[in-house]
């Protein structure tokens, strides 16, 4: 399980349209049962009483535009509510992405330390530097897509391409359809094979199962 959360001020504008991209990219590929994705605040500002506000309406709206949160293609958007990041995040995710410097400020006052490497900014994955616009100022909910939306197929790709990622989703993705399709005892024996020196019989040295760069666009 790849494990992905993003960080905004807020939890209603930029790290909620973030995983929702993700999880759409991961859903077009098949991929649910192996991610878990989520966003979070650093600040209260949108928490009442320990209610999260949903996601914001031109937020959600933009997202809807491209296909996400629709009755066909839900995913939980209309269930997000806002939530605090908490200093236990850090263990329980491989990612921790902030939106702009200010949220890796915060992020790093909070951890206190990143000796896992997990906490980046997003643009690092679309291969520029700089902070997603925040349309909370601007209004401009078009350039903060475009910046998720590079950010989160940055994200995608790596992962696949990163051999200890992309074995892992090799290898659960294969266990999956191996109980899925076979008793217990030839799942258990396909389990030893797959984890024994053969491995390479099964796996292209070149593609590990998964490395591709095929993946929808939104």
């Amino acid at each position: 399980m790849i494990r992905i959360l993003f960080v905004c001020h807020g939890n209603i504008c930029r790290s909620t349209m973030a995983e929702f991209i993700m999880k759409d990219i991961v859903h077009k590929q098949g991929l649910d049962d192996f991610f878990h994705i989520e966003s979070s605040a650093t600040h209260t500002d949108e928490i009442w009483n320990g209610v999260g506000s949903p996601v914001y309406p031109p937020a959600r709206a933009k997202l809807r535009e491209h296909g996400i949160g629709t009755p066909e293609n839900e995913l939980g958007v209309s269930e997000k509510r806002a939530r605090l990041t908490s200093r236990n995040d850090y263990e329980k995710f491989d990612f921790i992405i902030g939106m702009d410097s200010a949220n890796i400020r915060n992020l790093n006052n909070l951890f206190r330390v990143d000796p896992d490497k997990k906490v980046f900014k997003m643009l690092e994955f679309a291969g520029r530097e700089g902070d997603v616009a925040d349309p909370w100022y601007t209004g401009n909910f078009d350039a903060t897509w475009r910046d998720c939306s590079d950010g989160c197929h940055g994200l995608f790709r790596q992962i696949l391409t990163d051999p200890k990622f992309s074995e892992e989703l090799a290898i659960e993705e294969w266990e999956t359809a191996m109980a899925v399709n076979n008793d217990a005892d030839d799942a258990h024996n396909s389990h030893n094979a797959l984890h024994s020196d053969d491995t390479d019989d099964y796996w292209d040295d070149d593609d590990q199962g998964l490395i591709h760069d095929d993946f929808p666009r939104g």
